[in-house]
């Protein structure tokens, strides 16, 4: 298939960019390039630009017959989305209807859709299942909610065929070592436990110690970039063989607290890492692991990277390799 992927020099649009090409799909990307990375994309075509923008889209999808879409571009820091709101309203709703409007408008039939679990909120129950209540506590998850709304009612009205793929922490690297996390700021808890084991940061900052945790820290399923990338794909490929639209958790199923996660990186690195305790930050559940079980009865999906420690391992070999991130 030809397929326009949105926000593709970004960390988890690029492996899937690479899964796509694998399987032998047309890729062109779309991305500003304001947070984002030239050398991620490989590869693929890789034009500079911004899903606001209906013309540029409108000649996108004609230029090279555009047959689907992924749409990973969005804001998606959530303290930042609680201090900023109408920023992830605008980036995150209004550009994802106006990039829905221009699918419609051209008949590109089907969208795979880059979701969160935050749209879950504070869980009732774990693992968190797709009949778990959706109940965002910041507006990062309120807004991705809001674009799963709208795609069901777009699938109503226009015949959109969607799925929508809801990750908890996406974490690791491409087994390669080339591509791999470089966000400024970085925010993510894996490469910052690696940027300190490296001596880049004096100290990893945790964010809260009195969570009903047994240890007092968040708790988090982390899920290998590679294997969300592949789940990605698969969604795709089923929706073009006539599957219905559909919504997945993406998970391994279990759950590590922060400091949980420091451990695991001083086994594989070899290295202390110092840590310092601050207050909570806003937005921030307690515990959030998926129940997967829904993509692996459906599309066959089995992540490949269910150790936390393999998954760290990647990373690493990426930071050691790139300790600045991509070349700039």
């Amino acid at each position: 298939m030809n397929v326009l992927v949105s926000g593709g020099a970004g960390y988890i649009g690029s492996h899937t960019v690479r899964e796509l090409i694998k399987r032998n799909h047309f890729v062109v990307v779309l991305d500003n390039l304001t947070k984002w990375h030239r050398a991620a994309v490989q590869g693929a075509e890789l034009v500079a630009g911004d899903t606001a923008d209906r013309e540029l889209l409108r000649g996108l999808f004609r230029k090279y017959g555009i047959e689907a879409v992924m749409h990973f571009a969005a804001s998606s820091l959530v303290g930042e989305s609680v201090r900023r709101p109408s920023e992830y309203y605008y980036n995150n709703v209004v550009k994802g209807l106006s990039l829905m409007d221009a699918m419609v408008e051209a008949g590109v039939r089907f969208l795979i859709f880059s979701s969160t679990a935050a749209v879950y909120g504070e869980p009732r129950e774990v693992p968190i299942t797709e009949a778990h209540p959706a109940n965002p506590t910041n507006p990062y998850g309120a807004t991705k909610l809001a674009v799963e709304g709208a795609m069901r009612w777009y699938g109503e009205a226009y015949g959109l065929r969607y799925a929508s793929l809801r990750y908890f922490n996406a974490a690791g690297a491409d087994p390669a070592g080339d591509i791999g996390e470089d966000h400024d700021p970085e925010t993510h808890l894996i490469p910052l436990v690696l940027k300190t084991a490296l001596g880049l940061l004096p100290r990893l900052e945790v964010y809260g110690t009195d969570y009903p945790t047994p240890d007092g820290t968040c708790i988090r399923d982390y899920i290998h970039v590679s294997d969300l990338a592949e789940a990605h794909v698969l969604a795709l490929e089923a929706l073009a063989a006539g599957a219905p639209s559909a919504v997945y958790n993406l998970g391994n199923g279990s759950g590590y607290s922060v400091l949980e996660v420091v451990r695991a990186a001083e086994e594989v690195t070899g290295r202390p890492i110092p840590v310092h305790y601050g207050p909570r930050r806003a937005g921030d559940p307690s515990v959030l692991v998926a129940g997967s079980e829904k993509i692996k009865a459906d599309l066959g999906w089995r992540p490949r990277f269910t150790s936390l420690g393999d998954i760290i391992g990647t990373a690493w070999r990426w930071h050691l390799g790139h300790p600045g991130g991509f070349e700039k």
